[in-house]
């Protein structure tokens, strides 16, 4: 509160436990790992999402996937959308221990959201312009004029593909997003 900064938690597994950190958080700070599968998970054993997750929402919390190595399960996922809760944010968290999987890269990351359906245009929103908004970054994220001119343009690729979680869990897909080039300030790589 004193530096007027939003704050950025990283849930794993307890402690802390979640019903120890939700109700500490503020509008515009974000939670991290929001869809994770075991401890700590915002899914409750009744398939319910739980209170003080939905309070935190309605807080104005921001949720974001945080992907990596074990913080993203389909059944979490799921269950979730089936009560209408969209992460704000979906973001990879590459690093070393999750680059060869699960996570591997945004692009799969985001593929994953449209095999549990996810629609593409929201799928995008979140790895984007709401990325952007929830570090406070007005001028990322968006194709406005006068702003950066960074953009990665995307294909889809139609086949099918199995999608592995953070538990070992698969999911099949229809569509995989790759990168068909990058756009940095205006110019073509």
């Amino acid at each position: 509160d004193h530096a007027g900064l939003p704050v950025m938690v990283h849930l794993d597994s307890p402690p802390p436990y979640r019903s120890e950190v939700m109700p500490r958080l503020r509008k515009g700070d974000i939670l991290t790992h929001c869809f994770r599968p075991f401890p700590n998970s915002p899914v409750a054993g009744d398939m319910n999402i739980h209170d003080d997750v939905l309070e935190a929402r309605e807080r104005g919390v921001i949720f974001d996937i945080g992907h990596g190595k074990g913080s993203f399960g389909f059944e979490t996922a799921l269950t979730m959308l089936k009560h209408g809760f969209l992460p704000d944010v979906i973001s990879s968290d590459v690093h070393v221990l999750s680059i060869q999987g699960p996570a591997f890269d945004q692009l799969s990351t985001m593929s994953k959201f449209m095999a549990i359906g996810v629609p593409l245009v929201e799928v995008i929103r979140a790895s984007t312009i709401n990325a952007a908004k929830a570090v406070n970054l007005d001028d990322r994220g968006t194709l406005k004029p006068g702003l950066l001119g960074d953009a990665t343009v995307l294909e889809v690729e139609e086949g099918s593909f199995d999608f592995r979680d953070s538990t070992g869990e698969t999911h099949k897909g229809k569509q995989h997003l790759r990168c068909g080039g990058i756009v940095l300030n205006g110019r073509w790589w």
